[in-house]
This record gives structure tokens, C-alpha cells and sequence, in this order.
């Protein structure tokens, strides 16, 4: 059976870890394995990605088969990309210096939108932070208002009793001696 380039499983339930392994077609998927190629981890974001470059193209060279998930970690790294080319060096298409200048301009591209895509999300949440913060001001700036308002209203109702309370008092003061002219 031949070798299969695969992930194993590592890590804790909800957050895994996955070494990317060279094993026998036949063994079980957390067993035994020839040699460890990489990492992957897909939790972070983006998720991240350490691989043998070499090891990696000197496997697929021999004949090794990558599962899905697999293939496109190696596409993502170039690995594919640069087996791509080697056949078409070793069928004469092109030559192996064209082949490389091909491969490293694919690779300062895909860098280059990496990067972008990176500040992207980078300033996106920036933003999307400056307009919580906003929102959030404005939001305490109506509250503070609204308990403003308040406070006048109850201290003019204070004032207004007070002097509801004075006149009152002021009142039968003034009745006492017209209460006491009748008798």
C-alpha cells in the first residue's frame, strides 16, 4: 500500500492540532507514521502552517499520495506548484532557472496578498472599534442627559415643595390671630 501524506489529530476536544505525517496507507490515523513533515493548526486566524518544504516535494516525488485536506495545505504552501514545475522541467519544457524565477514571482505574490488580506482584517477591526466606541459615547452622552433632566426636575419639585412647605407654614400663622379676632 503506498504512503499517504496525512494529518494527525492532536490537541484537546473543540481545539485541535494536527500533525501533518507520512504513514502507511494502512495505519490507523493517530498510529504509526514514517517521519513528521509539519504542523497545522487551525484554530488561530489565519490558521498556521509549518512544513518541510523539501521533505514534503521529496515525498510526493516518491510517490507519496496527500489527502484532501492535505493537498490543499501543500497548494497553499507551493509545494504542489513546484512539483508542477519540476515535471515540466524534467519534460523539457522549460528550464529549471525558469522554473524557479516562475515559482519564486508566485511566491512574493501569494506573500504580498497575504500581507494585504492580514492589514485588511487589521484595519476592519480598528474600524469596527472606533465605531463601537462612538456609539457607545453617544449612547452615554443621551444618559447623561436624560439623568440631567432628571435631577432638574427633582430639584424643582424640592423647590416647589419647599415652597409649598413655607406657604403653608406662613398661612395658618396668619389664620391663628383672625381665628382668635372671631372668638
Amino acid at each position: 500500500m503506498p504512503a499517504k501524506i496525512r494529518l494527525q489529530r492532536h490537541g484537546k476536544k473543540g481545539q485541535p492540532f494536527y500533525h501533518i505525517v507520512i504513514a502507511d496507507g494502512r495505519a490507523p490515523r493517530d498510529g504509526r507514521f514514517i517521519e513528521k513533515i509539519g504542523t497545522y493548526n487551525p484554530v488561530t486566524v489565519p490558521a498556521e502552517i509549518s512544513l518541510n518544504f523539501d521533505k514534503a516535494l521529496d515525498w510526493l516525488n516518491k510517490g507519496a499520495q496527500p489527502t484532501d485536506t492535505v493537498r490543499s495545505i501543500l497548494s497553499k504552501k507551493g509545494v504542489m506548484l513546484k512539483k508542477h514545475l519540476m515535471i515540466g522541467v524534467q519534460k523539457g519544457a522549460m528550464t529549471a532557472e525558469q522554473a524557479e524565477v516562475k515559482f519564486q514571482t508566485w511566491m512574493k505574490e501569494k506573500e504580498a496578498k497575504l500581507a494585504s488580506e492580514i492589514k485588511a482584517k487589521a484595519d476592519k477591526k480598528k474600524a469596527d472599534q472606533k465605531a463601537r466606541i462612538e456609539a457607545e459615547s453617544k449612547v452615554n452622552a443621551a444618559r447623561a442627559e436624560e439623568i440631567a433632566k432628571k435631577k432638574a426636575e427633582l430639584a424643582a419639585q424640592a423647590a416647589a415643595a419647599a415652597a409649598a412647605a413655607e406657604n403653608a407654614e406662613e398661612a395658618p400663622a396668619e389664620e391663628a390671630p383672625a381665628a382668635e379676632a372671631e372668638a
